[in-house]
């Protein structure tokens, strides 16, 4: 078989090398592709959206099967124009890719096969819009209709963020005609995962869960991206909330497709919002996710090319997917001022070491190749994925090619899968007194960090805000903290308070913020009366207190165990190279 993909991202990279490896294909074309596609594939330069050149290509060249990349060709109906020439191609025809080239039309097909989602209004007059929010009130979300890229969900904390949303999308119309129309819904919470499904029409075929990560910055802070990374499978989505996926959301919207008369033929990708285990649609999209195809597909054992034609053909019923048990993530590296305005063109290194890593494989989103070297084209660059026994293997392993990867202005998150590591018992809650105390007790942060256990800061004084101190001690449990480590001077009794109202183990933290240089806060801590245990480490001591807080959860965590075992004989190497 001749197969062409469309599209010149990481989604493409990692299909073009999932699909070279089937025996049935014999050659494999990548239009437009990119650097690192290149050196798998034939790359053929004609973009994406060039329907009309991209059919008389396949033609020309014999292509057997052509798989589509990115949304913008199925909304613009490449689906159409190939079956029109008789050309075989995988993804959804044009109405069908409505499901995410319009969110009107989506959430109106949520609406009317009853498909649990946020309540939602729409609007194509402004000034109905505000009045709906003023009535509202926020948080709220404000959706333009149509294709963004990526920027057109607006998630509104005030109503005065909400009421910009609406004169951007629809009177200074930054996203065009896709700006004609909006959704305005209400604001869920919970944790959000992303599940894709192969589907003939009428048969489903599910893929493992994951989980995208889209703001740019850590801890989910700053303006959201195309996704910093992501990871597979994801904790939140049991077997009990899949079940509730398959039937209340998944089999709702491939069944109501039909019966619009636009049967579903493609990947179909539900973003969803879970909280107390009942799952949510956020919206639809009718391909492959990025970054979460990359995760997903390096754990795929099946032939890629067997489901893509088993779906074309209408023949998925026979079909099963193998999939590696192994856990696998990816850490996407980006232009220094993405998402905003970033430079190009600069030398990439080190990817030969990456790449020569075993369980790693590197793919690229934004490259270019000229003279032997790789360079910078886009904003998103790399995603370097990796497999590990356990996912916190997969995420140690995935920054360890990390490190030996670089160009200048450089960028990624530092805690893709953090989510994830709280399922896992890995959950520390760090208290401070007063803000003046955050300067020291971000040590324990990246300590813990580096550690690759996810942490919470908060301020909250025992004797300025005992009621919440006492708020946070009683509901830590419930949130899934396994330590609490509490830093506070003077007459430091935040951990005492803490202690007295949980039985989470609680550390604390003298600190030297007072003129008798943290010997106040140090007796405050360690003089605590019988039942009411502190742990109480020196003063300053906040990167021995997270440290602390790692051999308490490395009890029931043997690879948390291992990389403790690991930092002691660094440590010990680093005393050994010290001549004096």
């Amino acid at each position: 078989m001749k197969v062409l993909v469309i599209g010149s991202g990481g989604r493409e990279h990692t299909l073009v090398w999932k699909i070279k490896q089937s025996t049935l294909v014999k050659e494999v074309f990548c239009a437009p592709g990119n650097g690192g596609i290149s050196k798998l594939a034939t790359c053929v330069p004609i973009k994406a959206n060039d329907l009309k050149s991209l059919a008389d290509f396949v033609e020309k060249e014999g292509i057997d099967l052509t798989v589509v990349g990115p949304e913008e060709p199925l909304v613009l109906g490449i689906v159409n124009e190939f079956e029109k020439r008789g050309l075989r191609i995988f993804g959804p025809n044009q109405k069908a890719a409505q499901i995410e080239g319009s969110k009107v039309f989506a959430k109106e097909l949520m609406q009317k096969y009853n498909i649990p989602t946020a309540e939602f209004a729409i609007f194509s007059d402004p000034k109905l819009a505000k009045d709906y929010v003023q009535e509202k009130g926020a948080p709220i979300v404000i959706k333009a209709d149509g294709l963004a890229a990526g920027k057109g969900v607006i998630p509104a904390r005030t109503i005065e963020q909400a009421l910009e949303a609406i004169d951007l999308i629809m009177v200074k119309k930054v996203f065009g005609q896709a700006g004609e129309k909006i959704v305005i819904e209400e604001f869920l919470d919970g944790e959000e995962a992303s599940f894709l499904v192969f589907s003939d029409g009428e048969n489903v075929l599910a893929l493992p869960s994951s989980q995208d990560h889209k703001p740019i910055y850590d801890d989910d802070k700053g303006p959201n991206t195309g996704g910093m990374g992501a990871y597979s499978p994801a904790p939140i989505v049991t077997r009990g909330v899949e079940k509730h996926i398959m039937q209340d959301i998944i089999y709702p919207a491939i069944q109501g497709l039909a019966k619009e008369g636009s049967p579903y033929k493609g990947v179909l990708y539900a973003g969803l919002m879970i909280k107390n285990g009942q799952p949510k649609l956020l919206e639809f999209n009718c391909r492959f996710g990025d970054p979460e195809a990359q995760p997903l597909l390096m754990r795929l054992k099946t032939d890629l090319v067997e489901i893509l034609n088993a779906v074309v053909d209408g023949n998925l019923k026979n079909q099963t997917l193998k999939i590696d048990p192994r856990p696998s993530v990816c850490v996407v590296m980006a232009s220094g001022g993405y998402p905003g305005s970033y430079e190009k063109g600069k030398v990439i290194s080190g990817l030969g070491v990456a790449e020569n890593m075993e369980n790693v494989m590197v793919f690229h989103a934004g490259t270019s190749f000229k003279d032997g070297n790789f360079y910078t084209a886009g904003g998103r660059v790399l995603g370097v994925t990796a497999l590990g026994k356990t996912l916190p293997d997969a995420i140690s392993t995935a920054y360890e090619a990390i490190k030996s990867i670089s160009w200048e202005g450089v960028y990624y998150r530092k805690d893709i899968g953090f989510k994830a590591l709280r399922h896992l018992g890995r959950f520390v809650g760090i208290v401070i007194g007063s803000t003046s105390d955050k300067k020291i007790m971000l040590e324990a942060k990246n300590t813990l960090r580096e550690l690759f256990i996810p942490c919470e800061m908060t301020l909250a004084s025992a004797h300025r805000s005992p009621e919440r101190v006492i708020n946070y001690a009683k509901t830590a449990k419930e949130k899934g903290i396994k330590v609490i480590i509490a830093g506070a001077g003077y007459a430091a009794h935040l951990a005492g308070v803490i202690a007295a109202h949980t039985t989470l183990p609680v550390i604390a933290v003298p600190l030297a913020t007072s003129p008798l240089n943290g010997m106040d806060a140090l007796f405050s801590s360690v003089q605590m009366p019988s039942g009411v245990p502190v742990a109480v480490v020196g003063i300053n001591g906040a990167k021995n207190a997270a440290l602390l807080a790692a051999q308490i959860l490395a009890l029931n965590d043997k690879s948390l165990a291992k990389a403790l075992e690991n930092m002691k004989k660094q440590m010990a190497l680093e005393i050994e190279k010290i001549e004096l």
